[in-house]
């Protein structure tokens, strides 16, 4: 006997694991708290394993879960693809996403492909520019959709994950151990000030050994050795690595990954939305079942 998943309780599924709470994910998917339990618990049943483990403050995925999120996922974005492809209007045109350089990868090459998928016809224009020039843009009306790093939302933001900074240096390099310490922030940087107070809360010396709008002067410093820079957790330039905790430097504190959007009730602009959020959600929540795993 054939025997289907069903898709509304797949993504009901997905969204509990990549909000951690049920809570949230009803919110998210606009039904009742009640519904999306209902849903979780016909799957399970229907597949006769656990699949969320409800012992802790925060739900969790299982190990039977997290296989059955890779496949939900997939499943999910053929589904979608198949509905905005039949059934959508042949929009033309061009949308503007405007994402800072260092978030970039891995989350925007998805994003790129399904959206030229779904809307061949639909020109889509990356800019990338630090969080500051980009909320500038947006205000201004330049760019349709911004990602920025914040450490918490401005106006019409939505903070998509909270991820935390790390302090990273040459691969291999011992800048770390100076004191004061050689720090490098591009004048731009909106890690900068936060960084700076809380190194100056803990006083602990430090040098900002960089004067630059731009990122590459700092990433070059930091390659070749002569400071350090604190960057979000994952995301390293070529050459670099996290600092060994031996060094004992400050907290560098957390960054929130923001999304702002023109308009959610545009078509073009709600699929972007939606494709955005899932890139952002699936990868970080990947990325914490590795550190759990790991």
């Amino acid at each position: 006997m054939v025997r289907n998943l069903d898709t509304t309780a797949l993504r009901s599924f997905v969204t509990v694991a990549d909000t951690g709470g049920v809570t949230k994910a009803a919110g998210m998917l606009h039904l009742t708290q009640s519904a999306v339990s209902m849903q979780l618990k016909r799957l399970e049943e229907s597949l006769g394993v656990l699949l969320l483990d409800r012992s802790a403050r925060q739900i969790s995925v299982t190990a039977e879960g997290e296989q059955l999120l890779s496949y939900a996922r997939r499943i999910l974005a053929l589904n979608d693809e198949a509905l905005q492809r039949l059934t959508s209007q042949d929009y033309e045109g061009e949308i503007v996403l405007g994402v800072p350089h260092d978030i970039i990868d891995p989350y925007i090459p998805p994003v790129l492909r399904r959206f030229a998928a779904n809307f061949p016809r639909m020109k889509i224009k990356l800019v990338s520019e630090p969080t500051k020039r980009l909320r500038e843009m947006f205000a201004r009306g330049e760019c349709d959709a911004i990602i920025t790093t914040e450490s918490e939302p401005g106006e019409g933001g939505e903070a998509l994950v909270t991820l935390p900074l790390v302090w990273v240096g040459a691969v291999g390099g011992g800048a770390w151990r100076q004191r004061p310490l050689p720090v490098a922030f591009c004048s731009n940087c909106i890690f900068r000030p936060g960084v700076l107070k809380r190194m100056d809360e803990a006083s602990f010396a430090w040098d900002m050994v960089v004067d630059s709008h731009n990122d590459s002067a700092v990433e070059a410093l930091v390659c070749a050795d002569l400071a350090v820079h604190a960057v979000i957790k994952g995301v390293y330039a070529r050459q670099t690595a996290p600092i060994p905790a031996e060094a004992n430097l400050p907290d560098p504190g957390t960054s929130s990954i923001v999304l702002y959007m023109q308009s959610k009730t545009d078509p073009v602009q709600a699929a972007l939305y939606d494709m955005i959020r899932q890139s952002y959600l699936s990868q970080w929540a990947s990325d914490a079942g590795m550190l759990r795993s790991a």
